[in-house]
């Protein structure tokens, strides 16, 4: 006995040690919550949920002799088969012996609470029926994946199996940040599993996930959604793909294609992955005709395009090509100018100014420059760039109007785009407008981020007149279906024959429309491709109307308000037409009516405060406004009411709005409120305006530079 009790306390010490420990020491796991995924205005678009899975125990099931009743039971409820059921509830070991625990995979796991409630209901239903206290059927609380809006935004967000495991998307993409650390908890306890009173305990506490903020607006989304539906179930594409952003920033407000999946359901679409592919960055298409804004950003930039010039249009013919490039209606228009060319998306116009005119290395440099070579550097997974590869004279002549040796990716060109919308600097688009760390409340944001300065802002302004005539040329213009009453929209159509091995199929194309507005102020950019439609159509027909319908509900949700436009059919630049109207009396209506009653009519206004009730206004009820005025709706007044965003603003109208605040008021220059500066002097508000004087396009300029524009232009002063 001594012997055998040495053996095992000093030689086997250090084994039964080890064995002891192993059963009354246990470490718990402590989940970390995954981050939330919300839009720009904090509307959840993926989070966890509690998530039930049914459990049978086969062995209590048999005891009870209730098989039949749970196999039908539950197929009812789950809609899992009788035969698959029966081989769960009836499991046994090797030895014969019935198995105490099975999962009802995959049709009974992580369930939702409703589902859940109705497997409860049923197993209290067979307790009452038999007198017992167990039936062999659990529920085991667990967490999930959820994404309330469904299928909105899925190609962005991606998704996250059973599992837990991200597989796409954002969920892929950011993973490392959203899912945090799991925690741990070590303790000791008896041979039965309790806790021991004096227990040693060792507490890792879990690290959340961070929560991540998109630039996405819900809304936006649902509009772009619905409008591609429509065009989805009238031309049954192969797939459609459509992005809006705002061109300033390029901060993504939507992004869809279909077809799409349902991420809580991603399992109903494992038959197809088309419906996973998000086209927007990982596909590349021959553009067509919506290229050729590269081609004529370039000829303006380096003033080779006229407006006025003329050319014979329908064909043209490139020295050592045997067969001439065509204008889509081959005995063209006869001599016509270049302005008309581009409202009617003449090929020969474009290569003129593409090949002719700026020549191959000068053409190249603008698609260089516009971002067409390289990724956008989007923050989603997969992006791949597009392909720019000519070797021969006719095929520059052909990429002139974005035929031929020129492949791209929808990014790529809204990118693009929105360059010439925005004064000419390439961006960087994104989606993530802020990364959050609940665990120490650090904040992320995403900066705009210029790539750089491609064309000038004049040149920008320019090209832009000539695409708004694109669209708002109601008898020749191709982008005639994208025009918007009340509001200067710019674009160009596609219409692109795709190549099967080495040959063009006249029968399968890719029609797109691209665009921004408004143009005096671009508050939205969308492009639109529909990719083989199954009816002969084109870019103008069927793509610019779903890009109307986007656009027109965007804006208006946006709070843009409608401007009187004038045709540009005859005239080189769209013009607003100056209408003098009157102050409408607004004080003593509630806010939402008065801003209903001011988007309806057009007028510019801001609300101040966050009053229910207009208290105030300006200018006063029935003041002739002066074009582009703004009206000022105060909901409250004094210390409590914020300032407005006065740039912009004459003097005269920021001093008016600033005493009805009742705050101190310092001014600095002449003209216009270029810069506000809002702090506190002796106890109330202080706010510092800087002015400036405008140039003839609306912008500021420095007070020192006003005497030379006026000269510049011609103007005498006073």
């Amino acid at each position: 006995m001594v012997i055998r009790v040495f053996w095992i306390q000093v030689v086997q010490n250090d084994f039964w040690h080890k064995e002891a420990v192993s059963q009354w020491a246990h470490t718990s796991i402590i989940k970390a919550k995954r981050g939330t995924i919300e839009d720009r205005n904090g509307s959840v678009l993926a989070s966890d949920v509690p998530a039930y899975t049914v459990v049978v125990n086969p062995q209590v099931i048999a005891e009870k002799g209730i098989g039949e009743e749970v196999i039908k039971g539950l197929n009812k409820l789950l809609g899992k088969p009788e035969a698959e059921l029966k081989k769960l509830v009836e499991a046994k070991d090797d030895e014969g012996n019935f198995l105490k625990n099975r999962e009802i995979r995959n049709e009974g796991w992580k369930i939702d609470k409703e589902l859940a409630d109705k497997v409860r209901a049923f197993n209290k239903e067979l307790e009452e029926k038999h007198n017992t206290l167990e039936t062999g059927i659990g529920l085991i609380t667990e967490q999930k994946r959820y994404y309330p809006k469904d299928s909105l935004a899925a190609h962005i967000l991606g998704y996250t199996n059973r599992d837990g495991e991200a597989i796409m998307g954002l969920e892929s993409y950011f993973d490392k940040q959203l899912q945090g650390t799991n925690g741990k908890l070590y303790y000791q306890s008896d041979g039965k599993g309790i806790k021991l009173p004096d227990s040693q305990d060792t507490y890792q506490p879990a690290v959340n996930g961070s929560d991540i903020k998109l630039t996405i607006d819900s809304t936006i989304q649902r509009y772009i959604e619905e409008a591609m539906q429509k065009a989805y179930d009238q031309y049954k594409p192969k797939s459609m793909t459509v992005i809006a952003a705002d061109p300033n920033t390029m901060e993504i407000l939507g992004l869809a294609n279909m077809p799409t999946f349902n991420p809580n359901e991603f399992w109903k679409y494992a038959g197809d992955q088309e419906n996973f592919l998000n086209h927007a960055i990982k596909s590349i298409y021959e553009p067509g005709s919506t290229f050729k804004i590269v081609t004529l950003a370039g000829a303006v930039q380096e003033d080779l395009f006229n407006a006025d010039a003329t050319f014979k249009s329908g064909s043209i013919r490139i020295k050592g090509y045997s067969q001439p490039l065509h204008d889509i209606n081959r005995a063209g228009w006869g001599e016509i100018s270049f302005l008309e060319g581009v409202k009617r998306s003449s090929n020969v116009a474009f290569v003129k100014l593409g090949f002719e005119m700026l020549g191959q290395d000068r053409l190249m440099k603008y698609i260089h420059d516009f971002g067409f070579e390289e990724k956008t550097g989007i923050d989603l997974p997969g992006e791949v760039s597009g392909r720019v590869t000519p070797q021969y004279s006719v095929e520059y002549a052909t990429l002139a109007y974005g035929h031929g040796k020129v492949q791209v990716t929808p990014i790529e060109q809204l990118t693009a785009v929105a360059a010439i919308a925005n004064g000419g600097k390439l961006l960087v688009p994104h989606v993530i407008k802020e990364i959050s760390n609940p665990n120490t409340g650090e904040i992320t944001v995403t900066e705009p981020e210029v790539v750089r300065q491609v064309i000038t802002e004049e040149s920008a302004r320019e090209t832009g007149s000539y695409l708004e005539q694109v669209v708002s040329d109601q008898n020749i213009g191709t982008g005639r279906h994208a025009y918007i009453e009340g509001y200067r929209v710019a674009g160009k159509t596609g219409t692109a024959i795709k190549v099967e091995g080495q040959d063009y199929v006249k029968s399968k194309v890719l029609v797109s429309f691209i665009g921004y507005a408004p143009v005096n102020d671009p508050k939205i950019a969308v492009i639109v491709i529909i990719d083989e439609p199954n009816v002969e159509v084109g870019g103008g027909t069927a793509a610019a109307p779903v890009f109307k319908e986007i656009v027109s509900q965007s804006l208006q949700y946006m709070g843009v308000p409608k401007t009187v436009v004038g045709s540009a059919a005859s005239t080189k630049v769209t013009k607003t037409a100056v209408v003098q109207r009157s102050t409408p009396a607004l004080t003593g209506k509630s806010v939402k009516e008065a801003r209903e009653l001011l988007l309806d009519q057009g007028y510019d206004f801001e609300t101040v405060g966050s009053g229910t009730s207009v208290v105030s206004q300006y200018p006063e009820a029935n003041t002739l406004l002066a074009s582009g005025q703004r009206i000022y709706l105060l909901s409250q007044q004094g210390e409590q009411a914020a300032i407005p965003d006065l740039k912009g603003q004459s003097l005269r109208d920021a001093l008016e709005v600033l005493n009805l605040l009742k705050v101190k008021i310092s001014v600095e220059g002449e003209g216009y409120v270029t810069e506000q500066t809002v702090s506190t002097e002796n106890g109330k508000k202080l706010v510092q305006l800087k002015l400036n004087p405008l140039n003839e396009y609306g912008e500021n300029i420095p007070v020192a530079a006003a005497k030379d524009e006026a000269e510049d232009t011609g103007d005498s002063g006073g």
